[in-house]
């Protein structure tokens, strides 16, 4: 595919890898080839690569993740490729077949700033943990993310020449990066455009190296963040909150106290590490303190409603409210605070 590279993150493959890698290299400007410190039986898999006319062979040294292998693969197009449109990554493990990794590239040529998802269909014939698996990521990245994909965990994807500076940003190294590229795209206001694909899985997925637990648990983290930042805060708010009250027993001067303490963590959190926002301080914390005011203003009220018609003491009351006001606060920030809009792409 011309003015389109090609991106293969390899760790252990087969010797099926060599003729797939010679077919892409026919249809396209480049074939990169990650070898992410594979066993050193592999090695004459390697070298025959290495032979293959447009192909690049790059090497880690020692199994750093399908993440670092994509990133290395990336920066090398984005240094020694720039007049590429951009780059399809495919497994190395034979899932993708060459005709669907041509489609993605024709859809990434005709929308040559959005991410081009190559999804499967998930019937029966596909392994259980796998289809079980992008049911449920798929679940918490629509309920979390506010975002609907028919499949968040597809590693055929079409990646925009623009997007990836933006991507060699990301810290993650393991599968969980391509997750983090997906909500990169959410808050970054890059369109999404899916690509139907076949559903390929040999010998019932074996050759796959994703770790059901350890890296599912990864994704998961990701899609967790905002709620691992709130409880932190959380903790942090009702210390201040119980301090201020038992000097002072007032709920207003509690409140007010405790949120502004908690905000200072909140912010920071929230701002690099849930949402990764680009966005300038000017623009996001005059938002954020205006819902910081609101927010601990119904918390308040809600506070005493709780404790005038309930028996609750006015702690358990300030957990029962801030309990309510969580969901509202983490759609606000997702959708409003900390992502750009349409116009500011």
């Amino acid at each position: 595919m011309e003015k389109i590279a090609a991106l293969i993150p390899a760790y252990n493959p087969s010797a099926d890898l060599v003729a797939l890698v010679r077919n892409l290299a026919v249809d396209f400007a480049a074939v990169v080839v990650v070898n992410d410190g594979s066993a050193k039986e592999c090695e004459p898999i390697f070298l025959e690569l290495g032979r293959i006319e447009r192909v690049t062979l790059l090497r880690h040294g020692i199994n750093l993740g399908k993440g670092a292998a994509l990133k290395t693969g990336l920066n090398h197009i984005y240094c020694y490729f720039g007049d590429v449109i951009g780059a399809v990554t495919i497994d190395a493990d034979g899932q993708h077949l060459k005709e669907d990794a041509l489609k993605v590239a024709a859809l990434l040529k005709e929308n040559p700033e959005a991410l081009i998802m190559g999804v499967r269909c998930f019937g029966n014939e596909v392994p259980l943990r796998s289809r079980l698996g992008n049911v449920l990521t798929k679940l918490l990245f629509r309920y979390l993310i506010g975002q609907e994909l028919t499949d968040t965990q597809s590693g055929l994807r079409g990646i925009p020449f623009s997007f990836i500076p933006v991507l060699l940003g990301i810290g993650a190294n393991g599968y969980e990066f391509e997750l983090d590229m997906l909500l990169a795209c959410k808050y970054g206001a890059r369109r999404i455009v899916e690509q139907p694909i076949s559903t390929v899985y040999l010998e019932d997925n074996r050759s796959s190296h994703f770790n059901p637990f350890i890296d599912s648990m990864k994704i998961y983290f990701v899609l967790l963040r905002f709620t691992f930042a709130s409880l932190f805060s959380a903790v942090i708010d009702n210390i201040v909150f119980i301090l201020i009250y038992g000097l002072s027993s007032s709920i207003l001067s509690s409140q007010a106290g405790a949120r502004a303490i908690s905000m200072i963590f909140n912010y920071s959190a929230v701002r690099k590490a849930v949402f990764y926002s680009k966005l300038e301080h000017s623009r996001t914390f005059p938002k954020y303190l205006s819902l910081v005011v609101i927010s601990g203003f119904v918390s308040y009220l809600l506070i005493k409603v709780i404790t005038l018609w309930s028996p609750l003491p006015v702690v358990a009351a300030k957990v029962c409210a801030e309990s309510l006001v969580f969901f509202v606060n983490f759609a606000i920030q997702r959708d409003f605070i900390f992502s750009r809009s349409g116009r500011d792409v």
